[in-house]
């Protein structure tokens, strides 16, 4: 299973990388400039400097300073006005308005956001928006895909029950790893999700690991989300309570993680958030249902993770935007220009 699983890694990467190279190369954009529409979304999660080495299944949510510095280059020299997502309803709808426009938003509030991310888009006079999920914040739930990660890469082995029985997992090589973690992933996104966070905190605690340390170590907490508040291109959304996969929630619950994130964003920011975004963000994770709930709550502009471009149609569904992902294994300035076409998206 190891070796098939690689090889479907591999191909997956590969076509990726060739897809971006073709219209990086052939300069696709050029021929088809319609395709970029108004601008675009952007997502990111961590921005912090390179780790060498070492298992790190979590790496396409993981970029560079660097990066988010030359992506900030790329963006203008093409271009695109950097705004505030709040900003883009006014914005889109003036019709005399023709600019196209780059929005930089950071899922989950993570400490680097702060660190590193912040002074970046300082240096630009960029604005930026932080998706905020209450539990991260004050430390009751835990991020299971870094529990997972920290369990796989500093363990040769741990005992974890999906649904048949305990058993011993083997994690003493990069590829078991991989396939430990993929397993988990598999097991949080087939069953019902507080109970698969929570079999994931007890296979951790088991091996001497704290996923609440983990939250501690990675996210900011209220104190930190005020004092960036002061800065004056920082702007904060919702996120959730727990970070659930909202379509697999009844309504209550959904109501309650939506009502929930907005309050605490503005007791931590001292502003009623506007903006939301959904955990995960795709196509299964996402549906109408969720679209109309944040509505009603609200929410002026909600943003997916289903990739594409701002155009014409946007603002008829302002809480179905989708997003770019700036993806930590495609940290190339000629990516970013091929993803900037909207090209691929076109293609997909």
């Amino acid at each position: 299973m190891s070796l098939k699983n690689s090889a479907k890694r591999f191909l997956k990467h590969g076509a990726i990388r060739a897809g971006l190279e073709g219209v990086a190369l052939t300069r696709a954009g050029a021929l088809w400039p319609a395709a970029a529409g108004r601008g675009v979304i952007l997502t990111l999660h961590h921005v912090r400097p390179a780790r060498r080495g070492g298992f790190d299944p979590n790496a396409t949510l993981s970029v560079t300073p660097e990066f988010l510095d030359e992506a900030i280059r790329v963006c203008v020299g093409t271009g695109l006005t950097p705004v505030a997502l709040d900003d883009l309803p006014a914005l889109l709808a003036d019709r005399q308005d023709k600019r196209r426009f780059v929005v930089f938003t950071l899922d989950d509030g993570f400490r680097d956001n702060a660190e590193h991310a912040a002074p970046v888009f300082r240096r630009h006079h960029v604005p930026y928006t932080i998706f905020i999920a209450k539990g991260f914040v004050e430390r009751t739930r835990s991020i299971w895909w870094e529990t997972a990660k920290v369990l796989t890469r500093s363990k040769d082995k741990f005992e974890f029950d999906f649904g048949g029985g305990g058993e011993t997992v083997l994690t003493d090589t990069p590829s078991r790893k991989q396939d430990a973690y993929e397993r988990i992933v598999h097991y949080v996104h087939s069953n019902d999700e507080d109970v698969a966070v929570a079999q994931i905190d007890r296979a951790a605690r088991s091996r001497m690991i704290e996923p609440l340390s983990i939250v501690d170590q990675l996210i900011m907490n209220a104190d930190e989300l005020r004092a960036l508040a002061a800065d004056p291109l920082a702007r904060f959304g919702a996120h959730t309570q727990t970070h659930i996969n909202m379509a697999r929630v009844g309504a209550d619950r959904l109501a309650d993680e939506i009502s929930g994130s907005i309050a605490a964003v503005e007791t931590y920011i001292g502003r009623r958030p506007t903006t939301f975004a959904y955990p995960y963000g795709t196509k299964v994770a996402v549906t109408p249902r969720e679209f109309d709930a944040v509505a009603k709550a609200g929410i002026q502009l909600a943003v997916t993770t289903r990739p594409g471009v701002l155009d014409a149609t946007s603002l008829e569904r302002p809480t179905a935007l989708s997003r770019v992902s700036l993806n930590g294994h495609y940290q190339k300035r000629r990516y970013v220009k091929a993803l900037l076409t909207g090209i691929p998206f076109r293609l997909l």
